[in-house]
């Protein structure tokens, strides 16, 4: 299995390769040369199984020779032994063949758990047996970092370096990343929103200098580890639902795409996927753009939902790589096109994107609305993110098809907006709860590439 850069000038890779490098050299992310399929019978045994062995067929195929399979089972074992639910991903029925797929049972409560804790786990037996280190540094609109510093906290072989905007993330999402105490984990505030940060991260990346320097690697959503895991949430919620032997669809609240491309790869992995529908907030570029209005970027206005508040949709890159007929070179001059303020999408490819997904928009209130409404009809607390995909699918829903809402977050991370919706104070994990207890450790920086830079040289252990 290789893996090429969406922009089709970088050298092809291996997994490991990928998985370790993150952002190719070129820009551009990395994907599957091909994409392997599973068949009706290799889906329908997935009926009954756990979580893990799930996982394992799911994922085995992209690995390679990166991983032994008894090294990649264990790895899949340690990645979700700590979650708090023998499901890791249970299904909860809203309304007839309207299910919630609670993706908040890991260790930070947010669905990015399902794929730090396994990338944790494989770059620490890839670094290990190499003797090698890496400098991880991330961008973050509130969960991946978080979920980062969970994975990583206390290996000897990395140090994490995590960007977040200043003032933009709720208060339980900032301590997750500012009060672990080991020292290869440093949480920075910058001053500007999530696009600022994911851009700084990306231009440190585009610095080979530094980067080669530093040995800096990734594991923002751009990295394809992180999207491959998220593949196996599809399957295991779909075949309970009676896949292959009938459809199903799913609804994903997202912002930077790599949750709902997750639900494509498995779509093109066999599947049997129906509708695969877009759920935004206020902040609503991508939903803008599939309704046939181009791609261009505008101001990011704080919600509510605070993961979502995204302009520039790192994945989406993905989606327009196959959009686009895998044109390395289109997809590079769109690239260039959004960094002077947005681009069209051809004819043909707005044509090829309708044909796997669909969208919709929720408003700050619709979002409360919705949070206050669930709870009383069914007893459910819905974190703001989830409740933007439960509002879209409502409303976008066939109702002879099962339809999937992964519900992104725990409640308990967005406390005000879930209080102010419903007057119920969602408290935090016995493990949790004395988050606000502990001290907090953080710097506070500029929106400035070169102060960043200067900044995580002096971070870095010897």
């Amino acid at each position: 299995m290789r893996y090429i850069s969406t922009r089709g000038t970088a050298p092809d890779l291996s997994f490991e390769e990928a998985m370790l490098t993150g952002l190719a050299r070129d820009g551009g992310l990395y994907v599957p040369e091909t994409i392997p399929t599973l068949t009706f019978e290799q889906i329908a045994a997935m009926g009954g199984q756990s979580y893990e062995e799930v996982a394992f067929t799911v994922m085995r195929p992209f690995i390679g020779d990166t991983f032994t399979d008894t090294e990649f089972r264990d790895l899949i074992a340690k990645a979700y032994a700590a979650f708090g639910h023998d499901a890791r991903a249970p299904l909860v029925e809203l309304a007839p063949n309207h299910f919630l797929l609670e993706l908040f049972h890991g260790p930070t409560l947010a669905f990015k758990d399902f794929a730090m804790q396994l990338i944790g786990q494989m770059f620490q037996l890839a670094l290990g047996r190499k003797g090698a280190r890496v400098t991880i540094v991330g961008a973050t609109s509130g969960d991946t970092g978080s979920a980062a510093i969970e994975a990583f906290r206390g290996l000897d072989n990395v140090d994490v370096v995590i960007l977040y905007p200043h003032g933009r993330v709720s208060e339980v999402q900032r301590r997750q990343m500012t009060t672990p105490g080991e020292d290869n984990v440093h949480a920075l505030a910058l001053d500007g929103d999530f696009d600022d940060c994911q851009a700084r991260l990306k231009d440190m990346f585009n610095d080979f200098e530094f980067r080669d320097g530093v040995k800096l690697a990734g594991v923002n959503s751009i990295n394809w580890g992180r999207v491959l895991a998220q593949v196996v949430y599809y399957f295991t919620s779909a075949v309970s639902l009676g896949a292959p032997a009938r459809k199903v669809s799913f609804t994903v609240p997202t912002g930077n795409f790599g949750d709902i491309f997750a639900g494509y790869i498995a779509r093109q992995m066999g599947l049997p996927i129906a509708d695969l529908v877009v759920a935004t907030n206020q902040n609503d570029i991508l939903h803008r753009c599939l309704n046939g209005q181009g791609y261009h970027k505008g101001t990011v206005h704080p919600s509510i939902s605070p993961s979502m508040d995204i302009q520039v949709s790192s994945n989406f890159e993905r989606a327009l790589f196959d959009a686009y007929g895998r044109d390395g070179n289109a997809v590079a001059q769109l690239m260039t096109e959004l960094g002077e303020g947005g681009f069209d999408v051809s004819q043909g490819a707005m044509q090829a994107l309708a044909e796997i997904y669909t969208s919709g928009r929720t408003s700050e209130e619709e979002t409360s609305q919705t949070i206050t409404d669930m709870l009383a009809r069914t007893g459910e607390l819905l974190c703001p993110h989830s409740a933007v995909g439960v509002k879209v699918a409502n409303e976008m829903r066939d109702a002879s098809v099962p339809m999937i809402t992964l519900a992104t977050a725990h409640p308990a991370k967005f406390p005000d907006a879930v209080e102010a919706a419903t007057g119920i104070r969602p408290p935090l994990p016995p493990r949790m709860a004395d988050l606000f207890d502990r001290p907090e450790r953080l710097a506070r920086v500029p929106n400035d590439v070169e102060a960043l830079k200067t900044h995580i040289k002096g971070l870095i252990r010897a």
